[in-house]
């Protein structure tokens, strides 16, 4: 067994990259970044100034290469994960996921199966299991002390996508419902224990970004698991004035309720204005609530140190590619569920070859692009 950081490459350079090396740099024990790779070579190397990584590529085929790297993190568009993870597995290293997993169910099964065989983790990062406040919940409810668990309901919402490849389907697969629903269907997969999801509902549209995107802005989605308990699931993309995080619990003895940004920020005014509040908040001038300790908050060094002890054989990984394939398996029938109306019950065969097509295949839109 190998000692030391775990040596990483990260594929990307931009928001998702950022917070990952940003969090890596906070634990030097456990993992490093040897290596970036990115098809803008400024933007590759400006990344790699930012943070004193040493080898730079444009083509991620280079840095799975790199026999010094260990691991890969894959933080680009959603329609390159599939190819970049085999990729890496191939070449011997393990693979760190960015959410979602990928944008079909048989890409799914070819990374998991790749990794399988070419004995590598695939780990699928979504840092909500690492959240301080909503590990604390978990805790609590698996020492029973809410009862019963019945309903589970997580919303995330903020203004929009930090990259412009979010809003062409084509390379993101989906709106709001895929990046940000994957968040809270996972959440809320892991904290009921990985029960069977039985069926979805979702209602879903796109209210305020027609004329860039095709893509869903709002969606709420009820999941039904087996052991009669609920997930309610609300993702905006449209939400004005910084993200908006929280959980709340719910069981016949008891709840809980989660809010995982303004419980840690601080009710301020300023007529001047300051350097940073809160992700995708426009403005530190007038009322603001800004943050402390952000990344830790949000779980992510947390979640990168558990993913290095995961390839040293030390801990267990607490998520990987079969969820992934679940939380993808679950969108998939959200967004056929929004196109045909009703309830789907799964599991539910796609039939189109992203998530997104399931709505809009059943649903004219002759005012978007």
């Amino acid at each position: 067994m190998k000692n030391g950081p775990v040596r990483v490459g990260i594929i990307g350079s931009q928001f998702q990259a950022d917070g990952h090396a940003s969090a890596i740099s906070m634990i030097p024990d456990d993992m490093s970044v040897v290596a970036v790779a990115s098809p803008t070579a400024g933007h590759a190397q400006s990344f790699a100034d930012r943070f004193n990584i040493q080898r730079v590529y444009t083509d991620y085929r280079d840095l799975a290469a790199d026999p010094e790297i260990e691991a890969g993190i894959i933080t680009a568009p959603n329609s390159l994960h599939c190819e970049m993870a085999v990729a890496l597995a191939r070449a011997g290293k393990h693979v760190i996921c960015e959410k979602p997993l990928c944008l079909t169910l048989d890409e799914a099964d070819l990374m998991i199966e790749t990794c399988r065989s070419n004995g590598v983790m695939l780990l699928y990062a979504d840092e909500l299991l690492f959240t301080p406040k909503y590990q604390k919940a978990k805790e609590m409810a698996d020492l029973g002390a809410f009862g019963k668990v019945h309903l589970v309901k997580h919303s995330e919402k903020h203004s929009g996508p930090h990259s412009d490849w979010f809003w062409d389907v084509n390379r993101s697969g989906g709106g709001a419902l895929l990046d940000l629903g994957s968040h809270g269907i996972v959440f809320a997969y892991w904290f009921l224990g990985r029960p069977k999801i039985v069926s979805v509902y979702s209602q879903l549209g796109t209210y305020v970004h027609r004329e860039k995107t095709k893509a869903d802005d709002e969606c709420v989605t009820i999941i039904e698991f087996e052991g009669d308990v609920m997930a309610v699931i609300e993702n905006s993309w449209s939400r004005l004035g910084g993200m908006d995080d929280r959980i709340e619990i719910y069981g016949e003895g008891g709840l809980t309720l989660a809010n995982l940004l303004m419980g840690n920020a601080l009710p301020t005014f300023s007529k001047y204005g300051f350097g940073y509040a809160v992700e995708k908040a426009p403005t530190t001038t007038g009322w603001t609530y800004p943050v402390f300790d952000e990344l830790w908050n949000y779980g992510l060094p947390q979640e990168v140190r558990h993913f290095a002890r995961a390839i040293r054989g030390v801990e267990a990984p607490l998520c990987t590619g079969e969820d992934g394939k679940t939380v993808l398996a679950a969108i998939y029938a959200a967004y056929a569920s929004a196109g045909l109306g009703r309830k789907v019950l799964l599991p539910y065969e796609p039939t189109t070859k992203r998530p997104i097509d399931e709505w809009l295949s059943r649903t004219a839109r002759p005012d978007v692009p």
